[in-house]
């Protein structure tokens, strides 16, 4: 569900015309509905009704300050990855206490920067990474609280680079080791053993996978308690997948009830990780056409944006809608869709039926709200997209576009 719609020809994002914020703002740019993603938080936190938890938005999903802000407002928590999410989401308002630190490569200033803070809980993801955090806490004079992150080995049926619960991936401690790594971690005295977490991958369509973790790791809940070892929360990660084609996700309500049904009442307080189900479909990359060009063997048509604005067509093959945002008449046709970039991987569709467009259409990118902004970069030194927020009738500039002054920014050339 979202609010990007048409009237008569023309489309919308709630009750703004998108030609009104490309006239404006210019292009490419990002834009997101608040609605929309107001609306996608709600349903995984009402689906929880009556159980403890906590919704933690996934940050490296989108980082923007709005909004981390909005969710926040709204009651959500946050997972990171980095002192630099830490960073963003403190200053976008989420507490600390509200914060899960996830990663495999955190190094001692970020856990010195997540342990003064005050965060919820690191989710550690090896022996070795529990020793380091023993000795920061200590050096600081305080506790870690750790859940220990668990490689359940299962298949989450999805693209394998965004498969994260196999024994073959970096992520976590393999299952059969996980009571030992608890064991050590009840022997730190810097360590407090708070939950256990996993995180099987992105862009799961299919409930079977969350199932079969959930049933991998309550089996580790019971042998912690046989153990005396009790833990407070359980982390079930994130990777519900949305709709960017003809996917059928499931809904998080069926998500979320299927994970309560596999815990089967343990009493443990549930922390769920979306980012991509609620940003995702929030926001749309706006570009404009540059050219329309006949090649030998098929069609190109050239737009603003390319590879550094939105990476994931280039980097996973991944399919992202491509709407007109004024409709022409005309017989469709069938267009590679690339950007600027000198790359022959530079292509934000490939061999897509397209309605009729010619130089200056604006065309809206679909579903490029998860992984759009967050993994630009200024390739061919181009500036990053400005990015705007819509709510209902009114739209602001939450994030300006880039200068090319902004590219040299703390550069300096060898002195003589």
């Amino acid at each position: 569900m979202h609010h990007f719609h048409y009237r008569a020809s023309r489309l919308y994002c709630e009750d703004v015309p998108l030609s009104a914020i490309a006239e404006t703002v210019g292009t490419p740019c990002y834009v997101y509905s608040k609605a929309t993603l107001s609306r996608h938080y709600q349903a995984f936190d009402s689906a929880f009704a009556g159980s403890p938890h906590l919704v933690c938005f996934s940050a490296k999903a989108n980082t923007s300050k709005a909004i981390l802000n909005l969710l926040g407002s709204l009651g959500s928590g946050l997972d990171i990855v980095s002192g630099g999410e830490l960073h963003r989401g403190l200053s976008a308002g989420i507490p600390a206490s509200r914060i899960v630190y996830s990663g495999v490569g955190k190094t001692a200033s970020e856990m010195d920067m997540a342990l003064s803070a005050g965060i919820l809980m690191f989710n550690v993801e090896s022996f070795e990474e529990l020793h380091l955090l023993n000795e920061r806490a200590l050096r600081l004079g305080k506790r870690a609280p750790v859940s220990l992150r668990v490689n359940p080995d299962v298949d989450p049926l999805t693209h394998p680079y965004i498969s994260t619960g196999l024994k073959k991936n970096k992520f976590g401690v393999d299952k059969e080791r996980a009571l030992a790594a608890y064991l050590a971690a009840l022997e730190l005295p810097g360590i407090e053993i708070r939950g256990i977490d996993f995180h099987i991958g992105s862009q799961i369509t299919n409930l079977s996978p969350f199932v079969d973790a959930v049933d991998a790791v309550t089996a580790l809940l019971r042998d912690l308690k046989r153990h005396g070892i009790e833990v407070r929360f359980l982390d079930v990660g994130g990777g519900l997948g949305i709709t960017y084609g003809d996917e059928t996700p499931p809904l998080p309500a069926d998500y979320v009830e299927a994970v309560k049904n596999a815990l089967a009442n343990l009493p443990v307080t549930l922390i769920v990780e979306p980012g991509r189900a609620i940003v995702g479909n929030a926001g749309i990359l706006l570009t404009r056409v540059l050219y329309r060009k006949e090649g030998s063997s098929k069609e190109f048509v050239i737009v603003d944006s390319g590879m550094n604005d939105l990476l994931r067509p280039s980097i996973y093959g991944a399919f992202h809608a491509i709407w007109p945002v004024s409709a022409r008449e005309g017989a469709p046709f069938t267009a590679d869709v690339v950007g600027p970039i000198c790359e022959s991987g530079d292509f934000l569709a490939k061999d897509r039926q397209m309605q009729p467009v010619a130089p200056g259409d604006l065309l809206a990118v679909m579903s490029a709200g998860a992984y759009g902004f967050s993994m630009s970069s200024n390739y061919n030194s181009r500036p990053r997209a400005a990015e705007v927020m819509v709510s209902g009738d009114r739209f602001v500039i939450v994030r300006e576009r880039e200068s090319y002054e902004d590219l040299t920014r703390g550069e300096t050339v060898f002195p003589g």
